[in-house]
């Protein structure tokens, strides 16, 4: 069954709006014109003046199946994704047990093909059980369906080790992503090193446990010629570390996080840990740093670190309480309001690190509104007013500094290859 969707803009390179139709016929998009004629028994979508863009892509989200079902399952997360925009996601492998062999990545993949709203392509780790020690058997891993290697969640320890794992993924045209922090530096930290860890008389992580680890990593990246990606950066020593590193040509590409642009230690005001994520918010010139990173192009786009807990673990207060938060349906409300309407960013810009620049850094086949891509599709609303509500989330974790948060803005329907996975009510 076909889609005629009517009555859309789609943004044009300018950051023009065109209005158009579109067709969607075997979950490809066939047809863009100012008007489409109907076919037969299509279904006619009325947009309503909405902006339609290519579905959103995050390549760092964590689903927790297996092992972690009380705090995200598959079902749940892809759900979420969906309300967010989502049309592909990257399954991070912190899971129990570990995507390190084959069978266990082929029965993850079997669970996607199951429960999974939207695309989800699953990680493999870089050492078995995550543990830094030995090596995952990447070729069997590439060849059983890995979208990338990644230890996320702990550093890759040792120059040798790093060394080798690139090596044999460059081999593979593989990329290591990399969660950067040097464990020696950590100093039982549950939040950034500074002026609001002082006095709230907690224990600081130092902006150089990243920095140094990603300034050692891009060395190997050059010596290996391996395609080389940061995950969360956070301080404003890595982004020069990076930016130096690309105009030096090395294969660098890095990621920032939404509430890492949009937050900072200054607002940890009190002990909360749903301000507790890792990396941790850092200075305002930390902040800044990643904008600015952000903007020339040092960073490539943006990914959320969807990492849901149940709310009994965020009870425990700073200390102990596990690090992460939730952000795939609160990712463009949040940017949308507080970069593009207060005219920090254009929307165009907004949309392609959403879209454009993730499928480009990982030669996804998607991410453009184009005739005969996939459909993956998500019509936006940028007009109305609302609240986050952590209790309206589809995600099982509400575990979120925004909740309450005023913004404007919000997907209304998502397509994945031409099957809609969520609608508005009522809006379109």
């Amino acid at each position: 069954m076909g889609i005629i969707i009517k009555n859309v803009n789609r943004l044009l390179s300018n950051n023009a709006l065109e209005l158009c139709q579109i067709r969607v016929s075997n979950g490809v998009i066939s047809e863009i014109a100012p008007e489409v004629k109907q076919l037969n028994d299509e279904v006619i979508i009325d947009g309503k003046g909405h902006i339609i863009s290519s579905g959103f892509i995050d390549v760092h989200v964590h689903l927790r199946e297996p092992g972690g079902e009380a705090k995200e399952t598959i079902e749940t997360g892809t759900k979420a994704a969906a309300k967010g925009g989502y049309t592909t996601i990257c399954a991070m492998p912190n899971t129990n047990p570990v995507p390190d062999d084959k069978h266990i990545l082929e029965w993850i993949g079997q669970r996607i093909d199951q429960s999974a709203t939207v695309n989800v392509l699953p990680y493999a780790s870089i050492t078995k059980g995550l543990n830094g020690e030995k090596l995952s058997d990447m070729k069997e891993l590439k060849e059983a369906g890995a979208f990338a290697f990644t230890d996320d969640g702990v550093g890759i320890q040792t120059a040798d080790q790093m060394y080798q794992a690139m090596q044999q993924a460059a081999a593979l045209d593989m990329a290591i992503v990399a969660h950067c922090e040097d464990n020696s530096l950590i100093h039982s930290g549950v939040m950034h090193e500074g002026l609001t860890s002082k006095k709230l008389k907690l224990n600081g992580i130092p902006s150089i446990c990243e920095s140094t680890q990603i300034a050692r990593d891009v060395l190997l990246a050059e010596a290996t010629g391996c395609h080389y990606h940061v995950c969360h950066v956070s301080t404003k020593e890595s982004v020069r570390v990076i930016r130096d590193a690309k105009r030096a040509g090395i294969r660098v590409t890095a990621e920032v996080t939404p509430h890492h642009l949009l937050l900072n230690e200054c607002d940890i005001t009190e002990v909360n840990s749903n301000y507790k994520m890792n990396p941790p918010l850092r200075s305002k010139e930390d902040q800044q740093a990643l904008l600015i990173g952000l903007l020339d192009g040092t960073i490539d786009f943006i990914a959320t670190d969807h990492a849901p807990h149940t709310e009994e673990e965020k009870a425990r207060g700073m200390n102990d309480a596990p690090f992460g938060i939730v952000g795939l349906e609160t990712a463009f409300p949040l940017l949308y309001t507080h970069l593009v309407k207060t005219n920090v960013v254009t929307l165009k810009q907004l949309l392609d690190w959403l879209t454009i620049k993730p499928a480009q850094v990982f030669g996804m086949k998607t991410g453009e509104l184009e005739v005969g891509n996939k459909a993956d599709l998500t019509i936006l609303d940028i007009t109305e007013k609302w609240d986050i509500n952590k209790n309206n989330f589809l995600s099982k974790g509400r575990n979120t500094p925004f909740d309450k948060w005023e913004v404007t803005g919000k997907p209304l329907l998502t397509i994945v290859e031409g099957e809609i996975v969520f609608k508005e009510d009522n809006n379109v």
